[in-house]
């Protein structure tokens, strides 16, 4: 959204189911542990000290961390295919409806006396809404896998062949080889862990990749827009394309799965306070959004690219070292995605009681199911921009806008076209229309599906290195 949010980036100390079921009886809710079993943060909450509550401080940071993730290395194309300054303007709507439907769903918990995604979307729409969010739940960690996967194979291959200095063609070059040994060697193994604490640690590894990964862009910007050649569509203010990049921006913000479980980990936690926080992580998370969005596209202009790194050259050894870090984050949060999926499998499908473990034999049976179809599906594209636009429109615009804005609408007393109403019947309309509108987009461009340039040198690298010679000649 890598998704992902790259959830990713979305996750968090753990601290014991008990807890939070806690936080639920004391409002009167009837969350049960089944409700919250397909979760991705029932098993990841935000904890500072053992047993106590979080600062408003200390929330806001864990919020940003569950926002910014690897859906950023996106923003740059998205504001391609909106157009820049129309792009730009999008991203602030869409981190203002993300902050306005996360407001919401609190105020749907305060309704319903149910301070869960899954206890609003029951108590609004009863089992179907359930059985609803479950899908779209199983559905968003699962593509944001498919992406990850992809990443891998875009990155990883290059800085093989650099240290390597092996041949393009060499089998140890090929993107589904290096993909199948990363899912055989790490994915695998970490994604067959039950318990989910031994990966508690990512959360601050993933800001410290996203940093040193902007920090290097910020670097490059003047050295690589120089040999970028000039593009007609460069600098455009609007573009057709408004849609898909709706899609990526909300993929880039999505993180509506964690906020019941960052609003209980606030002390004496309240309405107003909660909006506080969703402002100030909301703004923050906008503002390192666009300085990357902006970098990376005045580097590349209307090149740009789904991945970001993508576009920067293959022996350009800083841009190496973000593309190693931001595999071995991705890597890391995919075990996280799929323990989510699984969860929805185990306890929607096959209807298990959470509390009753799983065999080991079923258990081994799911996970490398989920892991080997991701590894299959992943590929089919080699262009990650095709997998979070997808994942945006399918997934995460749902999950983030329309299901908020529909339960309170539901929950809230009075018609539905009163004018406390309203501001959220526009975020549902919203949400609706950039998902069907997307999803039609995306299948009557779907000879376009691999028409990016993974795996080829981009001609302004070529140019580089013949000046570097020239000037290495004269001297």
């Amino acid at each position: 959204m890598m998704g992902g949010k790259e959830i990713s980036e979305r996750n968090y100390v753990l601290e014991s189911r008990n807890q939070y079921q806690q936080f639920s009886e004391d409002r009167g809710s009837s969350i049960d542990s089944r409700e919250n079993a397909f979760d991705d943060m029932s098993e990841l909450i935000v904890n500072e000290e053992d047993d106590k509550k979080s600062s408003m401080h200390y929330a806001s940071f864990n919020f940003i961390n569950s926002i910014i993730g690897s859906g950023v290395i996106g923003i740059p194309y998205a504001l391609h295919q909106a157009g820049f300054g129309f792009g730009v303007l999008l991203l602030v709507l869409v981190a203002y409806i993300t902050d306005y439907s996360l407001i919401l769903m609190i105020k749907a918990g305060h309704i319903s006396g149910r301070f869960s995604y899954q206890g609003i979307m029951e108590a609004a729409f009863g089992r179907a809404g359930y059985i609803l969010l479950g899908i779209l739940q199983f559905v968003y960690p699962f593509i944001a896998m498919v992406s990850y996967n992809v990443v891998v194979g875009d990155t990883v291959t290059k800085v093989i062949i650099r240290l390597t200095d092996i041949e393009p063609d060499n089998i140890f070059a090929k993107r589904e080889i290096i993909v199948l040994i990363a899912t055989i060697f790490i994915t695998v193994p970490l994604s067959l862990y039950r318990d989910i604490a031994k990966l508690a640690k990512i959360s601050f590894f993933s800001l410290v990749c996203i940093g040193f990964i902007l920090l290097s862009i910020l670097l490059r910007i003047r050295t690589i827009s120089k040999i970028v050649p000039d593009h007609p569509d460069s600098w455009r203010f609007f573009n057709s394309d408004i849609i898909p990049a709706v899609g990526i921006m909300a993929f880039a913000f999505m993180c509506h799965h964690n906020t019941f479980l960052i609003y209980s980990s606030i002390a004496d936690t309240s309405q107003k306070k909660w909006e506080t926080v969703t402002h100030a992580s909301i703004l923050t998370s906008l503002i390192v959004s666009c300085i990357f969005g902006i970098a990376g596209y005045a580097t590349f202009k209307a090149y740009c690219q789904g991945d970001l790194l993508e576009n920067y050259c293959w022996d350009d050894d800083l841009m190496n070292a973000s593309r190693i870090l931001f595999s071995i984050q991705i890597l890391l949060t995919y075990p996280i995605e799929c323990f989510v999926t699984r969860g929805v499998i185990e306890n929607s499908i096959i209807s298990k009681d959470p509390n009753v473990p799983m065999s080991e034999r079923t258990h081994y049976a799911i996970t490398l199911s989920i892991v080997f179809t991701t590894y299959f599906i992943s590929m089919a594209t080699d262009c990650l921009g095709v997998v979070l636009e997808l994942n945006g429109v399918l997934a995460a615009v749902p999950l983030a806008f329309v299901l908020p804005a529909f339960c309170y609408l539901r929950l809230e007393e009075g018609r539905i076209f009163d004018r406390n109403k309203l501001p959220a019947l526009g975020v549902a309309f919203f949400g609706l229309s950039v998902t069907t509108l997307g999803v039609i987009f995306l299948f009557m461009d779907i000879d376009q599906i691999n028409q990016c340039s993974h795996g080829v040198v981009m001609d302004y690298c070529s140019l580089r290195y013949l000046n570097v010679t020239q000037n290495s000649t004269e001297i």
